[in-house]
């Protein structure tokens, strides 16, 4: 079986700190940049399971990458370089404590949600009689506090402004991006045969400036649908096949766990890790349109080691 990168311990040059997230380690080089590494982990329902998926770091970061360099053009982002298949290094930005979620489709935990009898989605008012997986009429932006610990809390933008975690102007132009991103990761979607469901985009400040920040349209932080099929499956109220992290959420309801207290993970047997492996993949050729190249994995961290060590080095 293959190797998986579930930690990370590097002492780069100039290594100020680390942060471990719960998919991806932050290490901020001395005071301008930061070296984002996605790890082999994977986590559902704000846990971290207990074993890791090889090449699922890589196959976030390259997505990632990919969706960076195609919508630099309508909001400034922090990449620099991809100097390993895992690892992305960019401008050191403060991170805003909210993360900004936006929906095309009434699915996921908005669904559960809303057919648990909610009708105020952050602020945000829905129609009775919505189905699951409804389209609706225009995307609509629920964001969520982004916890140091345990689960992220649904947030309105009145209480985002009213409570100062970030200011009118700051939100508002994250707002404006938010929508430009989900419109132009549609457009390329559309092209893939994919619909883009939802997603989640992240944003921080350098030097006054609002920039995107972290991940973008992979599928831990996005989901798709296959646009073939869609809306016959719709009428007939059967699940959409799709492409996201969904599939592992699914296979742990099914055995009932979902993150609350007293619940434990089911065993993830060898064969389980290498069908998610497999599955990731899959979805990097889809949502990419390209073969996928396994990187070398006997010895991941020597090798992020060396490729991030002589990135730096060469930089001045």
């Amino acid at each position: 079986m293959s190797k998986a990168l579930t930690r990370t311990d590097f002492n780069f040059k100039g290594q100020k700190s680390v942060y471990h997230g719960k998919v991806r380690d932050v290490y901020s080089i001395d005071d301008d940049i930061m070296v984002m590494v996605a790890s082999d982990r994977i986590s559902a329902f704000d846990v971290i399971l207990p074993k890791g998926i090889p090449f699922k770091g890589q196959v976030l970061n390259q997505i990632a990458s990919k969706f960076l360099d195609a919508t630099a053009d309508i909001v400034p982002n922090w990449k620099l370089a991809t100097p390993d298949p895992m690892v992305t290094v960019g401008l050191k930005c403060e991170g805003f404590r909210v993360e900004m979620i936006i929906r095309g489709y009434l699915t996921g935990s908005a669904w559960r949600d809303y057919r648990d009898g909610c009708r105020n989605l952050c602020g945000i008012q829905l129609p009775e009689g919505m189905k699951e997986n409804q389209k609706f009429p225009e995307p609509i932006i629920t964001p969520t506090t982004k916890a140091e610990e345990g689960h992220d809390e649904n947030i309105s933008k009145e209480e985002i402004i009213a409570r100062g975690i970030v200011s009118k102007d700051d939100y508002e132009q994250m707002e404006a991006y938010t929508r430009a991103l989900f419109a132009r990761g549609t457009e390329i979607a559309a092209a893939k045969g994919l619909i883009l469901v939802d997603t989640k985009y992240e944003f921080g400040k350098n030097n006054g400036k609002v920039y995107l920040i972290d991940e973008i349209h992979t599928p831990d932080s996005s989901r798709y649908f296959y646009a073939d099929g869609y809306q016959e499956k719709f009428e007939k109220g059967e699940p959409q096949k799709q492409l996201s992290k969904e599939f592992v959420r699914q296979w742990l309801i099914e055995h009932d766990f979902m993150g609350k207290a007293g619940q434990v993970v089911p065993e993830m047997t060898d064969q389980y890790v290498e069908s998610v492996s497999d599955r990731y993949i899959e979805l990097y050729e889809h949502i990419v349109g390209e073969k996928f190249d396994k990187a070398e994995s006997q010895d991941i961290a020597a090798r992020i080691e060396k490729n991030v060590s002589e990135w730096l080095a060469g930089r001045k």
